[in-house]
């Protein structure tokens, strides 16, 4: 019988959970949590799937999800290893880079009955690159994406944790995959693919590695959205930026939340969009707002 946990989840977020250690203070963080977070403001019901210590920073962690309303029953503890804390570095006034530990608490996410069912409860499975960089994560997810949920991959590289094989499996069992401009030029480079147009670069990723749907992200220049034969380019707009940190992340949360009521194409990128614009012009990636100021801002864009 199914947890009740699980009776109306849509969207299970796996992967890392941490705190970015800013200049002015720590900020929760981490790709999956920011996904997780975005998603529930929009109104899909989504869990986090991690592994935390058994310390301070865990504790605020769960502590936050609880406040926020987002389940946190599939976040693990861990006796051995530390909650991850990463360091974030400002260039450029607003433009981010990270120095990520390794190893940490949810580098040894392990499979269970809780996120089994989770996973078959799930309409959406959304999943990075980086949660395979150890062994025992990265088993865990590659038993999950066995699911029959829809598979979205934020590919998300972070040097120096790219393995190509890895990265060619994670690729094949993805249904939507999004890049920014750099990663999709860093795989055509990883697997001799075009050096073309983005065209032909989207296309040899939905050829080689038969994925269905393909986002490509380009900061104040809009999105494209990839599916099929079609394609949908949308324009984006100059923000007063605060800070890029979970801006991608949002605008993926956005994409997934119109993508579940199947809006057309054009709508749903706009949606992404405005998210991820929204979410610069605050700080962190798990910045507090109401739809309505949300709802306003795009509004305005478009």
């Amino acid at each position: 019988m199914m947890d009740n946990n699980f009776k109306n989840l849509q969207a299970m977020c796996y992967g890392e959970i941490l705190w970015d250690m800013l200049p002015e203070g720590p900020q929760p963080g981490g790709a999956p949590l920011n996904v997780a977070y975005h998603l529930n403001k929009l109104g899909l019901v989504s869990a986090i799937a991690s592994r935390i210590g058994n310390d301070f920073a865990g504790y605020k962690l769960k502590e936050l999800l609880a406040g926020w309303g987002i389940a946190s029953h599939l976040i693990q503890l861990d006796e051995k290893y530390p909650t991850s804390e990463v360091i974030a570095k400002m260039n450029n006034g607003n433009e981010v880079t990270y120095e990520i530990n390794y190893p940490v608490a949810w580098d040894f996410i392990e499979q269970n009955h809780l996120l089994t069912e989770a996973i078959n409860a799930s309409n959406y499975f959304i999943f990075g690159s980086l949660a395979s960089r150890n062994d025992l994560t990265r088993s865990t997810l590659f038993r999950l994406l066995e699911t029959d949920a829809i598979k979205v991959f934020d590919i998300n590289l972070r040097p120096p944790f790219i393995e190509k094989n890895i990265l060619r499996t994670l690729l094949e069992m993805a249904d939507i995959v999004k890049f920014n401009q750099a990663e999709l030029e860093m795989v055509q480079i990883l697997f001799q693919g075009s050096l073309g147009n983005e065209a032909s670069q989207v296309y040899y990723i939905m050829e080689r590695f038969d994925v269905k749907e393909v986002l490509i992200t380009k900061g104040e220049s809009g999105a494209s959205y990839y599916k099929n034969d079609d394609v949908t380019h949308v324009g984006g707009t100059e923000v007063k930026v605060k800070d890029t940190i979970g801006s991608g992340d949002s605008f993926l949360a956005a994409f997934i939340a119109n993508h579940h009521l199947m809006k057309n194409s054009e709508s749903i990128l706009k949606n992404a969009i405005a998210m991820g614009a929204f979410i610069a012009t605050k700080k962190g990636g798990c910045p507090e707002y109401r739809l309505e100021e949300y709802e306003k801002f795009k509004n305005e864009m478009f």
